[in-house]
């Protein structure tokens, strides 16, 4: 399976932005999709998940802001991000769990300008 993030780019504070993934390879099975983030010097953390069933998880710092959904017809997940914020800023990794296996997209950066 691989992994191609897409959506990245500049916007400015309050703005949006929407990032895809797309799997190649096929994601039946799949446990959850999910993206995280990782600014630098800072670890790379969660920012928001999705389970087959359709459960959503969310970093309490983008609630309310952000959006995960998923197309599974077209192996595609999204993230929808509004009223950016410049601590949004670091870049963007979309993540897949297949039959226990983790599969990571190349990263795409989003910077947001105050």
């Amino acid at each position: 399976v691989q992994l191609q993030a897409s959506g990245g780019g500049l916007v400015q504070a309050g703005g949006s932005l929407r990032l895809s993934c797309a799997a190649s390879g096929g994601i039946l099975g799949f446990k959850t999709m999910g993206w995280y983030r990782q600014a630098p010097g800072n670890q790379r953390d969660l920012v928001a998940v999705i389970t087959s069933s359709g459960i959503t998880n969310y970093a309490e710092s983008v609630k309310g802001r952000f959006t995960i959904a998923r197309d599974n017809v077209k192996s595609t997940w999204y993230l929808q991000m509004d009223s950016l914020k410049p601590e949004d800023t670091a870049v963007y990794y979309c993540h897949l769990n297949r039959w226990g296996l983790d599969y990571w997209g190349q990263g795409t950066q989003v910077t947001v300008s105050s």
